[in-house]
């Protein structure tokens, strides 16, 4: 039986957290989590797919072939995928009640006008033209009271006169919400493409996104799950022209981001 996805061993990954029911894998910036139009080959799904081919295939498509959840294509960092029906149903159930905590690393030029808080604006997609090639369409975010309710908490880890690294707390999983909620305070994260003022975009990076923590209940043990990934080390040269430290210090030795209900809260008037 061929498999429904090619697998592709020339896409690396970094494998955090293993066992029969579930991984946890750092996907590199620049690939595309699941195989879609331009990437039927070169997506992280193919990657996994030559590691676990046999056990994602057997979870199918109606399981999404393992995949628990998207990053963005130019964004770093911690992806789960289910390796047993167990595993998957179980992780799934938690995403599906917010029950699983993630956190990202951002760098942004402006800093946000408090050292931490909670953006609450809903946010509604939309197609556009690619700016980059105009005979293309992609999905696009933007605040609307007409949206899906949104929530992310954010700190301050470090400032200088050049920039500031946050870490932020989506507590909803819309569309790039990380991104626009942060923009729409007025710190759009450093390399993004689509989102930040022209100024911003003029600092060549890559998106300066990284999902570097992912806390869960495994579904089998019901041990606790704490799996972290390092700063990359592509960003760590920006960090050096801001005159910033990668972060070194475990998140939970300091307090985490404020955690809002976890009921939707109300749109803003």
């Amino acid at each position: 039986m061929h498999p429904s996805v090619e697998p592709n061993p020339a896409v690396r990954f970094t494998v955090r957290f293993e066992d029969e029911h579930l991984a946890v894998v750092d996907k590199p910036p620049g690939v595309v989590t699941q195989p879609g139009k331009g990437h039927d080959h070169d997506a992280l799904l193919n990657g996994l797919f030559a590691r676990w081919g046999a056990r994602l295939q057997n979870l199918g498509a109606d399981r999404d072939f393992g995949l628990l959840h998207r990053l963005d294509k130019d964004t770093s960092g911690l992806v789960a995928v289910g390796l047993s029906p167990a595993g998957y149903d179980g992780l799934r159930a938690q995403f599906e009640n917010r029950a699983i905590k993630k956190f990202y690393w951002c760098v942004v030029a402006d800093p946000p006008s408090t050292t931490e808080g909670v953006i609450k604006r809903p946010l509604i997609e939309y197609t556009a033209r690619d700016p980059h090639d105009p005979r293309k369409s992609l999905k696009l975010a933007r605040v609307s009271g007409a949206g899906k309710p949104a929530v992310t908490a954010f700190r301050v880890l470090q400032t200088s006169p050049l920039g500031t690294l946050l870490e932020c707390r989506p507590l909803t999983g819309r569309l790039h919400q990380v991104r626009v909620h942060l923009a729409s305070i007025g710190s759009p994260i450093l390399g993004d493409a689509f989102y930040a003022t022209p100024r911003i975009k003029g600092l060549r990076t890559r998106l300066a996104l990284h999902a570097h923590r992912l806390i869960a209940e495994h579904p089998v043990t019901a041990q606790r799950l704490d799996v972290r990934s390092p700063f990359p080390n592509d960003l760590r040269a920006l960090l050096n022209r801001l005159k910033l430290r990668p972060p070194n210090v475990p998140s939970d030795a300091t307090p985490a981001p404020p955690e809002p209900p976890h009921d939707d809260p109300p749109e803003p008037g």
